[in-house]
């Protein structure tokens, strides 16, 4: 069972975070990692997009990273958009790679116990099968 931070948590979460690196970030307007990204960057996020098929392109501003161990400055979240088998192995190279990171996030959809295990192990947040995106417009957007 996927425990879900509260609203006040997940609020709380979205207004301290600043810089997202998103894995699995897509150049096709109709993916959904693309318009979550568009959107962050639009509401005043720093979005670094991760993927290794799209380095050196640029999307939402930022020039396409390889790996998250290509990311040189402090990331507060990252945000996942890989099926759910894959995400232990982005979990365990973030801990790795971003020193400063306090979130993990999983779209809609996903989830996964070990990569939730290790995460809350090194004290992050962390949340599963939500929309960053529709948590942004349910919680920040209508109040700030």
């Amino acid at each position: 069972m996927t425990m879900i931070p509260a609203d006040e948590r997940l609020t709380r979460l979205l207004l301290e975070t600043r810089v997202i690196a998103m894995v699995g970030a897509s150049l096709k307007p109709a993916r959904p990692s693309h318009g979550v990204g568009e959107y962050m960057a639009a509401s005043g996020y720093r979005v670094i997009p991760v993927n290794p098929g799209h380095a050196g392109k640029t999307l939402f501003g930022e020039t396409v990273v390889a790996s998250l161990a290509d990311i040189d400055v402090p990331v507060d979240m990252l945000n996942i958009f890989r099926r759910s088998d894959q995400i232990a192995p982005v979990v365990e190279e973030g801990l790795a790679a971003l020193p400063g990171l306090k979130s993990v996030w999983m779209q809609l959809g996903l989830s996964n116990v070990e990569g939730r295990a290790m995460a809350e192990a090194k004290g992050l947040t962390v949340v599963e099968d939500r929309c960053l995106l529709i948590e942004h417009r349910r919680l920040i957007r209508g109040r700030y």
